[in-house]
């Protein structure tokens, strides 16, 4: 006897009166867009942790957690050549993370410097504890000021991203993705060595932005 799979054109045969639709996404979830998250991972830990429970259900968020930059390493040629090849480039969109020291440390200029040699979109993070200048501006890692100031990077409050969540941050990135590349600009020596931990109005290593 011949069996009967009958049953089978009332489950995936649409109603005459839709227009049939694939099956694929039924069975397949749709790929998570991937964004890398640079940020101090001395100090600003825990906000990268937030920025992951916000968004993961939409995003592969991800950072570097290479040996490398676990031990401070000082090879610059290999770590760039790591960022570039093995983390940056997964991804589409660099988020700095912006805190109280994010400016003085040598692995988030890499890491923005990096995302600029693959031409990815960058978006800036005013954390709730960043510093600031003398005039009340916000002080950022110099090579994402400079961009910002070119009209290539984005730049956002904490508060608003964390208040718009998914839609918000995807709306960033299409943005951030349609900026023109000729507005990158990447010609800054990259840093040698972590800055110290001294008041910013001593010192202007970073771009003021307010």
């Amino acid at each position: 006897m011949e069996p009967d799979f009958s049953y089978l054109h009332s489950i995936f045969a649409p109603p005459s009166s839709l227009t049939p639709q694939p099956l694929y996404g039924s069975f397949y979830p749709v790929p998570k867009r991937s964004v890398f998250v640079s940020y101090h991972h001395g100090l600003d830990r825990q906000w990268y942790q937030e920025f992951s429970r916000f968004f993961c259900e939409m995003y592969d968020v991800f950072d570097d957690t290479s040996p490398e930059r676990a031990k401070d390493s000082d090879d610059t040629d290999y770590i760039m050549w790591s960022l570039r090849n093995e983390h940056i480039k997964g991804s589409s969109c660099t988020i700095v993370l912006c805190g109280a020291e994010t400016g003085r440390r040598k692995f988030v200029d890499w890491e923005i410097a990096a995302t600029l040699d693959k031409e990815h979109s960058l978006i800036g993070v005013r954390l709730p504890t960043c510093t600031f200048d003398y005039q009340g501006r916000a002080l950022v890692p110099g090579r994402l000021h400079d961009n910002i100031e070119s009209g290539y990077a984005v730049w956002i409050m904490w508060e608003a991203l964390a208040k718009g969540r998914p839609d918000f941050l995807r709306a960033l990135i299409e943005i951030a993705s349609k900026n023109s590349t000729s507005l990158i600009r990447n010609d800054r020596q990259k840093m040698g060595r972590c800055m110290p931990s001294l008041p910013s109005i001593f010192q202007r290593p970073r771009g003021p932005l307010g």
